[in-house]
């Protein structure tokens, strides 16, 4: 195996949890990937909430320091190792790891690399990573999606929101979205939803109810996507089918909600958790027909990640702050070169 080395290859490096300035951008040594791993000469990477909580040392799964965070990438491959079958030197992919993606180069399992199509862009291709298959799987893996049931998607403007509303739309659901301002609204309507809710309300538990009923009936939507918990999960609770479904993919407001088992029992109510990432580990065969699937809908203009910003590799403490700060519609997204 030949890997052509790099003069100044460059990462950003967490040495200490802590905040965003923490983050160091330093020269690293080249990776050398070993049997069944391919090395990434990385072009972009997008920004998740979860790579702020690495950073900061409060996240479930955190690697031996020091290390570069990041989950989600897109760019060229230029080696592989032993025994690599599914990729080779040249390939345009997109790939997904538990962290690593900011660095110039990543070494990732070939199983997580998946070939981009023709013309897409490595900034949509790294922003459609975690957010289009946490969508894909909530919808059909996690929540059974049937034809023509209504969903409701709660933090509708953000990476999954996003993602989820342009899946469901393309599975043929009636979707609902719920949003925190008049900007959220219109991004929402922008990409698909049949109907927008606000959450900036008074007397929320109440309002969120009366909204949603007026937009679908009394009788409700058959599956939330919830990224959000607090306030928002509990008003959820008020308009949720006989026989729903709510799938819970994060806390993003802060406080994990607790569910009186009453409420689920009364009517037939399915509270089900999903971590996206145990289907990459477990079953990354998985994950590649879904990434397959989402690419082929994203070739055909069925669907497309909103990239609200594009920040070149040393601006990226601005980057991260905007995610931290809560300033992100969809996807922010890192350029790892120029």
């Amino acid at each position: 195996m030949e890997i052509v080395k790099e003069k100044s290859l460059k990462a950003l490096v967490v040495k200490e949890h802590g905040p965003v300035d923490n983050l160091l951008l330093e020269e690293v040594p080249d990776p050398i990937p070993g049997p069944g791993e391919v090395l990434i000469d990385v072009h972009a990477a997008s920004i998740n909430f979860p790579d702020l909580l690495v950073i900061d040392g409060t996240y479930q799964n955190l690697p031996p320091r020091p290390f570069s965070p990041g989950k989600d990438m897109a760019g060229v491959i230029a080696a592989v190792g032993a025994g690599v079958t599914t990729c080779k030197p040249g390939d345009r992919v997109a790939a997904q790891n538990e962290y690593g993606a900011y660095a110039q180069r990543c070494i990732v399992p070939q199983m997580n690399c998946y070939p981009m199509p023709a013309g897409m862009s490595y900034a949509d291709a790294a922003a459609m990573g975690l957010t289009y298959a946490t969508a894909h799987f909530a919808l059909v893996e996690r929540g059974q999606y049937k034809q023509g049931e209504t969903v409701l998607v709660n933090g509708a403007a953000g990476g999954v929101g996003i993602a989820t509303i342009q899946v469901a739309k393309v599975l043929g659901a009636t979707v609902v979205a719920s949003v925190s301002s008049a900007e959220k609204a219109e991004l929402a309507r922008k990409h698909g939803a049949d109907h927008v809710v606000r959450t900036d309300v008074p007397g929320l538990r109440e309002a969120f109810r009366d909204q949603v009923f007026k937009a679908v009936g009394k009788r409700g939507v058959d599956i939330i996507v919830d990224p959000v918990g607090g306030d928002v999960f509990d008003a959820s609770l008020r308009v949720i089918a006989w026989c729903g479904r709510i799938i819970i993919v994060g806390f993003a407001e802060g406080r994990i909600p607790e569910v009186k088992a009453g409420h689920l029992l009364v009517k037939n109510i399915a509270l089900i958790g999903l971590q996206y990432s145990s289907y990459r580990d477990r079953e990354p065969q998985k994950v590649q027909q879904v990434q397959m699937e989402l690419f082929s809908w994203y070739a055909t203009g069925k669907i497309k990640p909103h990239v609200m910003a594009e920040f070149a590799l040393q601006d990226y403490k601005q980057a991260l702050l905007t995610v931290r700060d809560r300033k992100v519609v969809g996807k922010v997204v890192i350029r790892m070169r120029d």
